[in-house]
């Protein structure tokens, strides 16, 4: 099979296009000026409705940038923590996958909410696991969230493909 036979196998230009949308997005997200004009306000952002969420369920709550302190406990947000790479995966699948447009878009602003939403609730969560669980704090962060997250991402990818994007057609040769 040659490389004009291959790419015009739907699932190999699907794969191509994801990795490349995929390590674009992570590279631009990586340089220093993305980091400080889009990441690191986007990241106070986050701490910053996590907190006024917290203050709504009654905690005595400040917020200094990318970290929520309270006198029972602190915590600081960090890149890996703000949803972005989870949004930049899910969103590199949907603009990859064949579909019309209107249902990309659709698509990506819906599954940027979900995505943020979900993980509000991590945050809060962990924050509250953090004072009345600290044994557990880090392997909620780290194994327990950081794979609902992810799995999360990729569910809702999939959700989106069979409800909305066009289906794949493979032909035979």
């Amino acid at each position: 099979m040659n490389v004009g036979q291959l790419w015009k196998r739907p699932e190999t230009r699907f794969l191509i296009l994801f990795l490349a949308i995929l390590g674009v997005s992570f590279t631009v997200v990586a340089l220093k000026p993305v980091d400080q004009a889009f990441v690191v306000p986007f990241t106070t952002m986050v701490a910053t409705i996590s907190g006024q969420i917290l203050v709504l369920f009654g905690e005595d709550m400040t917020v200094n940038g990318c970290q929520l302190s309270s006198p029972r406990f602190a915590v600081t947000i960090y890149n890996g923590c703000n949803g972005l790479i989870t949004s930049l995966i899910f969103i590199s699948g949907v603009l990859a996958f064949p579909a019309r447009w209107p249902a990309r878009v659709l698509g990506v602003l819906g599954g940027l909410l979900a995505i943020q939403t979900i993980n509000l609730v991590r945050i809060i969560s962990l924050f509250y696991i953090g004072i009345y669980l600290p044994d557990f704090f880090n392997s909620s962060h780290i194994f327990i969230w950081q794979s609902v997250i992810i799995l999360f991402g990729v569910g809702l990818w999939m959700l989106w493909a069979d409800r909305f994007a066009s289906p794949l057609i493979i032909k035979k040769d």
